[in-house]
């Protein structure tokens, strides 16, 4: 391995390690915003002091998983600057723009109302403080908007020309914030955070009910996980569907190495739906393949004959890692299965009176606990995977976006990083399991105020 591979590799293993850590966070303040929002709302509008009650509670983590996000985010945006300025000098006049407006209209807004919703329960109205909620939920959205459009357009390039000096110059800002896979992404991946957020206020919710059956608290955020649960997986399959659509039309590498199809099936035959396989890439094949014969076809086209483009049509130096790729897809699938049985099942229970006394259900709430974030980490893994060997698909290569760097400065600043993340993820996963094991409880205090602004506040 020479010395530009050595640096290659250990830069997309940095991005791997500090995207993977941070992607979590950034779901959870999308997710929990938005059921902070919800849960205010309710208060508001039925009086129910419960609803108030479990609002402070998870106001807490909320809180918790700001502060450590934001640490996560600052690491994130260390390594992409010493390990892709290539990238960032010649796509700078694209990106650079889309994560300014990021900045500008996201984190400005929930940074300024961040404060009112923590400590201004008793300092303001609570009109003015279900506003400052609903501006933050509106600021990890709009946050979304502008972080997944940049990484939309490096998904699907749109809007730009290449000057003499090989940068990208926009010419349609339009069509470069809205290009084409950007609806999808946006959709799949809000979708993803809800769930995420979902199966883990559920799993709180469940492991609290099997300690204290009674607590009307527990029961509220444990009925309303599923209830997102049971609403939000079968939409999240569909937009899946139509997201896998769209990839076969602009990224067949990608589509190819999900369905692992290294040659087409002879004419008439269809495309099989591969439930499991081992690629090889290095004899171009698949071993020990399990498939069942024209499905693929089925729900790619619509027939029992319709075939993709197969890997052996790109040149190899063109072709995706496909057992990450193939893996990753299908634990995706399994984990999105698996949480449509969830909101399934806990809909049959609650149709049946019995919501609250099947302590199975609850054991396996627990267990599905992080599944949603799993699928969106494996979701996430076949998207930047399957993109390779591009950062600008189809233009700029990864090679030829990394700095000029060698591969030993990268691992070292790796396990420093790796060092940082594991005390900072270990306090913070700490204090969250410190609260979730408690459920909450009538009169439930919310984030404390520092000495200063309570005695000021007396």
């Amino acid at each position: 391995m020479d010395a530009l591979d050595s640096t290659l590799l250990a830069a997309r293993w940095q991005f791997a390690i500090t995207i993977s850590f941070h992607i979590v966070l950034a779901a959870l303040t999308i997710g929990l915003a938005n059921f902070l929002m919800v849960l205010e709302g309710l208060w508001l509008w039925r009086g129910r002091k419960v609803y108030l009650d479990v609002y402070r509670y998870w106001l807490k983590i909320f809180a918790l998983n700001v502060a450590v996000g934001t640490a996560s985010g600052l690491i994130l945006e260390y390594q992409f600057g010493l390990n892709w300025s290539r990238l960032s000098m010649l796509a700078g006049d694209i990106l650079g723009p889309l994560m300014f407006y990021e900045v500008l209209a996201a984190f400005f807004l929930e940074a300024g109302f961040l404060g009112i919703m923590l400590f201004g329960m008793k300092r303001v109205g609570p009109r003015l403080h279900f506003f400052a909620t609903c501006a933050v939920a509106a600021g990890s959205l709009i946050s979304a908007f502008w972080i997944l459009s940049a990484n939309s357009w490096m998904q699907t390039p749109a809007g730009y020309i290449i000057d003499i000096d090989g940068r990208f110059i926009a010419q349609d800002w339009w069509a470069i914030i809205f290009n084409p896979s950007f609806p999808y992404r946006l959709v799949h991946m809000t979708l993803a955070a809800w769930l995420g957020t979902a199966t883990l206020v559920a799993g709180a919710g469940a492991w609290q009910l099997l300690k204290t059956p009674d607590n009307p608290r527990a029961r509220l955020q444990y009925s309303m996980a599923l209830w997102t649960i049971l609403v939000l997986a079968p939409a999240q399959i569909v937009v899946g569907h139509f997201h896998a659509e769209h990839t076969l039309r602009v990224q067949p590498q990608k589509l190819a190495a999900i369905e692992g199809s290294w040659t087409r099936p002879p004419d008439g035959a269809g495309e099989p739906m591969r439930l499991f396989a081992v690629p090889d890439m290095v004899a171009r094949r698949n071993h020990w393949e399990v498939a069942i014969p024209r499905a693929g076809s089925l729900y790619l086209h619509y027939n029992l004959t319709g075939t993709i483009v197969a890997l052996d049509e790109f040149a190899p130096r063109d072709i995706p890692p496909v057992p990450i790729v193939f893996f990753a897809f299908r634990l995706m699938v399994g984990f999105g299965l698996l949480m449509l049985g969830q909101g399934v099942t806990g809909w049959i229970l609650r149709r049946r009176q019995r919501s609250f006394a099947a302590p199975w259900m609850l054991r396996s709430c627990v267990l599905m606990a992080p599944a949603g974030l799993l699928a969106m980490l494996c979701g996430w893994t076949v998207t930047e995977v399957g993109r390779q060997p591009f950062t600008v698909y189809g233009v700029l290569r990864t090679a030829d976006s990394v700095s000029s760097l060698s591969g030993q400065q990268v691992l070292v600043s790796t396990a420093l990083i790796l060092v940082f993340y594991l005390v900072i993820f270990g306090i913070g996963l700490w204090v969250l399991l410190r609260i979730l094991r408690s459920p909450p409880h009538e009169d439930e205090p919310g984030p404390q105020p520092t000495l200063a602004n309570e005695t000021g506040h007396r």
